[in-house]
């Protein structure tokens, strides 16, 4: 009777942890893609139900049903100014503070970003009672701009801390020969810095619109019209408040609702596999 030596002994446990590991991934990925087939097969589904499952006949009434300004249109328009500006804004501000931690070495650093990174853990829902009474005296309740600086402040802990990891990496003889060249600090930053980082940029853009794009507490607490409420929240609609919740028009509207977060992923998408190719850049 042969004896298994101990080199099949090791591959045959190599095989089985493989065999194992290869389980876990496929277990997970299933855990992520059986969301995403529902969605799409209900909301071509006419008589969807809870159940993943390819529908009889495909049919777009499910679309032609949520299609319609007050339901669709109005509130996407309201997700994308709430969520474009408070981007914007915190990529901009996110790079201001960035920078001199960044560049300039001091003992406030590492206490400023250790409470930057407190602020990260603070639970939304502690902090929305004086957020709210704060927003009432100052007559920012109810407003866009308002919600804005909400979602912008809100992000911008960790969109700091992202962006100077980034800006590390960017090699500061760079901008000592455009100082030298009679540069400024902030001519340096938006003409080489943020050029060169341009995958971080994109990082904390991206990051920042999937936060807030899908956010429903803030603008559900913050704004009061109905008409300024953003698709986060108008969603909610399709969940019995209309008598029975439409499993196969819930489907579309997440469809559609996805579809702004999918675009922008897809054209910042060179840029997060292009690193900072500086081969060469100081060199000489």
């Amino acid at each position: 009777m042969a004896v298994p030596t101990r080199g099949a002994t090791l591959r045959s446990r190599r095989s089985g942890r493989r065999l194992a590991a290869d389980a876990g991934l496929l277990a997970v990925a299933a855990a992520f893609v059986l969301p995403l087939a529902w969605v799409v097969l209900s909301s071509l589904d006419a008589h969807a139900d809870l159940r993943v499952k390819v529908p009889d006949g495909v049919t777009l009434s499910n679309f032609d049903a949520v299609l319609k300004p007050d339901i669709t249109f109005t509130p996407l328009l309201n997700s994308l100014v709430l969520c474009g500006g408070g981007t914007a804004l915190t990529v901009v501000c996110a790079a201001l503070a960035a920078y001199p931690l960044s560049r300039f070495r001091s003992r406030l650093n590492r206490p400023f970003l250790l409470t930057i990174l407190f602020a990260t853990s603070l639970p939304i829902t502690a902090i929305m009672v004086p957020v709210y009474a704060l927003f009432v005296r100052v007559n920012l309740i109810d407003t866009v701009q308002g919600t804005i600086f909400f979602f912008a402040a809100s992000q911008l802990p960790f969109a700091i801390w992202l962006m100077k990891n980034f800006m590390d990496g960017v090699p500061k003889e760079l901008e000592e020969a455009a100082w030298t060249d009679g540069a400024s600090s902030l001519q340096s930053l938006v003409r080489i810095v943020l050029p060169l980082m341009g995958p971080g940029v994109a990082v904390v853009t991206v990051f920042s619109f999937v936060m807030m794009w899908g956010n429903f507490f803030v603008p559900f607490m913050l704004l009061l019209t109905p008409d300024q409420m953003p698709a986060s929240v108008s969603i909610n609609e399709f969940f019995g408040n209309r008598g029975s919740v439409v499993y196969g028009q819930l489907a579309a509207f997440s469809v559609i609702y996805s579809t702004p977060v999918i675009l922008l992923y897809v054209l910042v998408a060179r840029r997060l596999g292009g690193g900072f190719a500086l081969g060469g850049a100081v060199k000489g």
